[in-house]
């Protein structure tokens, strides 16, 4: 008779929940007791981009899925939009236990990983060794840091989805069609399609590994009969979010991850060899692992840590510095950072554990069995990709040029994500066939191609593949870096250059301090290795101590692997993570008074009573500026998924200036900075306001040509029209009526209103993106058809007289998706319901 759920039972569940909850509110004490929050760099840019969205909810109680506060207007699929799936967000809060956002979701790491064990028949407490491990990833501490909320959101919930096909595959169907259906459900919510996309790369490889072993036992039809199950989950999952997927499956054909129609570069010449149907290759590959930088996984600091900690934050920094001149030592401790690798910027590393690495290595040989594999692939694949542009065998431009929707992200680095569940999950499966082995040390263990070893070599093997690397790093670092970047020079030049040094002192000062420079970084280096060593070795020593029967208890080995894992994962997240990242009440009322906005030049812009104008913010880039979309309609943006046509735009264009461009985007504004580095406005005396009537239309031929021909003509009175338009303008005749008026009557971010009165039928421009899969002309309240001109315009014919002119953004794919989104709801409760009353029914335990 199966045995029934009991306080007893539950209670080691009870006490590790109790554990990630301790450790969770402890680390996090400033937010929770404090009533602080999290400085996130990320986070402020989206908190500008979303301003406009914000304030409509609350004044219309409905969404606008669209906002003219950044790029001039785009869709707000990605920026913030709020779906029937969002009621998932209530699901969260409990799963959390009411923690605050974005605290829960390393909480929601710890009990999903958790969670992936209790199935996989883990003992508890070392249950509760491995979702420390992965919990604890230095890597989700530095996305909090940097307020990648949605990404370390989705990928807490990787584990559980794990979970629940593993349930699937093993003969528990409604549990884990539940578990599975409700957990990827919740990971797609996260709306990060980079986490999904790379979480199905181990869901794709554990059914194969799945299928193999159903192949050698001669079980396919169970096989298939699981997958179908499987397919089951998934539909359940992507209707339930299908609003949100839809819209932005529709949206992401026509942002900077869809192909573009040019086969020009800004400066003319033609494209070649980074073009795919996504984002270019050099833009995916920009941020990219060199395969030495892979040691960060084993030594954090192996390459200095975060580009943005100079090296004067280093008690090595001190140290070594102190024998420069004093005015090189200070310029010195300013200047260069501790990373020195290849990427542009980096917040810190992919640290996962020395000892989790040791526990991976010796996992590869004595784990059995069909996951394993699924685990090793996954993780060679996981860090295969990773290195991006240093791939030397190709990988990562096949995939980009033949793999689906591969190149739609960016940052190829992020496939690490991978490996941060893989590792631990081989880690502790490990542990856990060890714990099971008697006399482990002497127990012939059989590996690939039929050799075998004693369990000692084995244990001694994997120290000296882990522990032996890290001291060998210790002893001699220069076998293994050269410590200095190929961009030191670079940064150091331009820095010293904003201040006015001549070539010739920055080039004294180079070579003079460059080489104290590297002595600081190599310490910082050797420090680590030794670290990671001694780690290695005291896990090392547990485990032969235990095996040997000197530790007779194994809550006392798990008990110390516990303690080993915190004091080795937690120091290298505070970091990154510190009480240096966390604000008090009185700073948040302005989000952006730490970074002087709004500065005098912002207040005066806001003082005009008309605010249907944009301003260009000439202080940043374009491509980096959401902050000015919290107090005005901007030229500028912060997003990932950009309208592809106007970051063209930029490049081609607003980068370099174009008046006739800037104009007809209705900026009524600059925000430059004067002679003493004071910032000022500078109202723009030719903008050409939200619409005018145009004299003429020049037809051209391609999207090439289109683009090229703002460079030289007048807004004012020309519009610029592809090739594919031709017809629109049949019968229309110019006109250079001076009379004519239009102007617009009522705005909100979804719905524009105009007025016209023209003597004759004119061709009217208006300052608004043409977004067809949405937007809908009306002509005094008739569906009329409009176009695209000057590359991102929209323009319509308007008859003589005076008319009535509306611009809805009706999207259709919303309403479609959410009867959609409604009903799979219903049904995933229904699932989730009826599996847990089936199975409390039975009295079974493990769910």
């Amino acid at each position: 008779m199966p045995e029934k759920f009991s306080l007893k039972s539950l209670t080691p569940h009870l006490i590790a929940a109790g554990i990630f909850l301790v450790i969770t509110v402890a680390y996090f004490s400033p937010v929770i007791f404090g009533g602080k929050k999290i400085v996130q760099s990320d986070i402020m840019q989206a908190t500008g981009m979303s301003k406009e969205i914000a304030d409509f909810r609350k004044s219309y109680n409905e969404e606008p899925y669209w906002s003219n506060a950044a790029f001039a207007g785009m869709p707000a699929y990605q920026i913030s939009a709020i779906y029937v799936a969002y009621k998932l967000e209530n699901l969260q809060k409990i799963f959390s236990l009411m923690l605050p956002h974005p605290v829960r979701y390393i909480f929601i790491c710890f009990i999903g990983f958790y969670f992936l064990l209790q199935v996989l028949k883990i003992d508890p407490w070392l249950s509760v060794v491995g979702a420390l491990a992965f919990g604890l990833s230095s890597w989700f501490f530095i996305f909090i840091d940097t307020g990648h909320n949605s990404k370390m959101a989705a990928i807490s919930y990787m584990a559980p989805v794990l979970a629940g096909i593993i349930m699937l595959y093993r003969g528990k169907l409604l549990p884990g069609l539940a578990a599975t259906a409700l957990f990827l459900s919740m990971q797609i919510f996260c709306n990060h399609p980079q986490i999904t996309y790379y979480l199905g790369f181990i869901i794709l490889l554990y059914v194969l590994s799945e299928l193999f072993s159903a192949w050698k036992e001669k079980k396919i039809s169970y096989f298939l009969k699981r997958s179908a199950v499987l397919g089951v989950a998934a539909i359940i999952a992507l209707g339930v979010n299908i609003t949100g997927l839809w819209a932005t499956a529709d949206f992401s054909k026509y942002t900077i991850r869809g192909a573009s129609e040019l086969t020009l570069n800004p400066d003319g010449t033609p494209k070649s060899g980074i073009v795919t149907s996504g984002l270019d290759k050099d833009y995916v590959t920009q941020y990219s692992y060199a395969i030495d930088e892979t040691m960060t996984l084993l030594i954090p600091n192996f390459k200095g840590g975060s580009s943005s900690h100079a090296i004067g934050k280093s008690e090595a920094g001190e140290k070594i510095l102190s024998k420069l001149d004093q005015q090189q030592a200070n310029i010195a401790a300013r200047v260069y950072t501790q990373y020195f690798g290849d990427q542009p910027i980096v917040a810190g590393p992919v640290y996962l554990g020395a000892i989790i690495l040791f526990l991976f290595v010796l996992g590869l040989f004595v784990v059995k069995g069909a996951l394993k594999w699924a685990l090793v692939f996954s993780t060679l694949l996981s860090v295969w990709l990773a290195w991006g542009k240093n791939d030397p065998f190709g990988l990562t431009n096949f995939m980009l040029d033949y793999f689906p929707a591969y190149n739609k992200f960016r940052a190829v680095t992020t496939t690490l994500v991978i490996a941060c569940l893989t590792i631990p999950l081989l880690g502790i499966l490990a542990i856990d066939s060890i714990l099971k082995t008697r006399n482990f040390l002497t127990e012939k263990i059989t590996l690939p191609f039929k050799q075998t070893l004693n369990g000692q070599k084995i244990l001694i093997l994997s120290f000296s593949l882990t522990g032996g690397i890290a001291l060998l790093c210790w002893i001699a670092p220069e076998m293994f870096n050269e410590f200095s970047s190929s961009s030191d020079t670079y940064e150091v030049t331009s820095i010293l250059s904003r201040n006015e040094w001549p070539e010739d002192q920055i080039k004294s000062f180079i070579d003079s301090t460059l080489p104290a420079a590297a002595e600081v970084r190599k310490s910082i280096m050797r420090s680590d290795s030794l670290r990671s060593f001694l780690f290695i070795l005291l896990a090392a020593a547990l485990i032969w101590l235990y095996a040997k029967n000197k530790i007779v208890n194994r809550k006392i080995l798990v008990g110390a692997m516990i303690v080993l894992i915190l004091a080795d994962m937690i120091p290298v997240d505070r970091r990154y993570l510190n009480n240096e990242s966390f604000e008090n009440k009185s700073e948040q009322k302005n989000p952006f008074a730490r970074m002087g906005r709004p500065h005098a030049a912002d207040l005066e812009i806001l003082k005009d009573k008309d605010p249907n104008f944009r301003v260009w913010n000439t202080l940043a880039r374009p491509d980096q500026d959401g902050i000015t979309s919290y107090f005005h309609k901007s030229l500028g943006g912060y997003s990932g998924a950009k309208l592809r046509r106007y970051q063209e735009l930029i490049d081609f264009h607003i980068n370099r200036r174009n008046m006739a461009v800037i104009n007809m985007l209705n900026t009524k504004y600059f925000i430059f900075s004067g002679e003493k580095n004071n910032i000022m406005t500078y109202p723009n005396p030719d903008v050409l306001g939200n619409a005018w009537f145009v004299n003429e239309h020049r037809i051209v031929a391609n999207p090439d040509s289109e683009i090229t021909a703002l460079s030289k003509f007048d807004p004012k009175t020309t519009a610029i029209v592809d090739k594919r338009f031709e017809d629109y303008f049949t019968g229309l005749k110019s006109s250079t009526d001076s009379t004519g008026t239009i102007k617009l009557t009522s705005y909100k971010a979804n719905d524009l209103m105009y007025e016209t009165n023209t003597l004759t039928e004119r061709l009217a421009v208006f300052s608004e993106i043409y977004y067809a899969n949405g937007w809908n002309a009306y002509l005094d309240g008739k569906l009329t058809p409009h176009i695209r001109v000057n590359y991102v315009l929209r323009a319509m014919r308007v008859p003589a007289g005076k008319h009535k002119i509306e611009y809805k953004f009706e999207p259709t794919i919303i309403a479609t998706g959410e009867k959609i989104s409604t009903a799979s709801m219903i049904l995933l409760f229904l699932l989730c319901g009826g599996a847990a009353f089936i199975e409390l029914k039975k009295g079974k335990k493990d769910l």
